[in-house]
């Protein structure tokens, strides 16, 4: 099987016990299956909770934070220390050897500027393969933080999704992206089972799509489309359908090419 990237997002870094489901999932799923895996993750909630201690303010763009020259460090402290090495201490508990990156390791992917209206935000491209491939046949889980820089050495904070879909095209991998909810709900909170780009459309001009989970979807469709394979949107909060999930059984809402 190809490479998998999980996606980890939601309130799931503040949890103890999705950690400790999402974990116990890994540690059954090491045991018995040789796909390698690769785990990508944010930290909203990690940064919003920071921010409110400062007294900064949080101001979200269709679902970006924007995060201006005077948050840009605090933003790096939270997601590639805080968050990243809360993953590693729980990899560590579960006996799973992974490695802590962020996104300009190896220059796994390519990040610049978004805009300068959103300020240190970055978009992201595929990058080079060679770390992560070499970091898997050794029989790691790299943990990586959505933290990018770009060419001239500016630290830039990347949506999650959006840098595990990059990072799922420069392996050729396959995506899940795991949130707080099971899948993408319809209008009457029922999990939608399959997704196209038109369907998604559609919910956005409804208002049913909103936000966060706007990012979310055009990530998914996005990848499923450059990828030519569907992406999965599930929930961290069933450990009994993770080992599925992650054998490529859908479970939430599957994103079709």
């Amino acid at each position: 099987m190809e490479p998998l990237v999980i996606k980890l997002g939601g309130v799931l870094l503040d949890n103890e016990e999705a950690l400790e489901r999402l974990f116990t999932a890994l540690q059954e799923y090491r045991q018995t299956h040789k796909r390698q895996l690769v785990i990508v993750h944010g930290g909203g909630c990690l940064v919003d909770e920071l921010m409110q201690k400062l007294q900064l303010p949080v101001v979200k763009e269709q679902g970006l934070r924007v995060t201006p020259v005077d948050q840009i460090g605090i933003i790096t402290g939270a997601l590639a220390g805080i968050a990243n090495k809360t993953l590693l201490s729980w990899a560590t508990k579960y006996q799973l050897t992974s490695v802590g990156l962020y996104l300009g390791d190896g220059n796994v992917v390519t990040v610049s500027q978004l805009s300068e209206e959103l300020g240190y935000v970055g978009k992201v491209m595929p990058g080079d393969a060679k770390l992560l491939r070499i970091l898997l046949d050794a029989g790691y889980i790299p943990i990586i933080s959505s933290i990018g820089v770009t060419d001239k050495g500016e630290l830039m904070n990347v949506n999650a999704d959006q840098a595990a879909t990059a990072i799922a095209q420069t392996l050729g991998a396959d995506l899940v992206l795991l949130s707080d909810v099971s899948g993408i709900l319809d209008g009457k909170g029922q999990k939608i089972p399959d997704m196209t780009a038109q369907k998604a459309e559609q919910l956005i001009v409804q208002g049913i799509i909103t936000d966060g989970m706007i990012v979310k979807v055009n990530a998914a469709l996005d990848a499923a489309k450059t990828l030519g394979r569907p992406v999965d949107i599930a929930s961290w909060r069933h450990a009994d359908q993770l080992t599925a999930l992650f054998n490529g059984v859908p479970v939430g809402t599957r994103i079709l090419a």
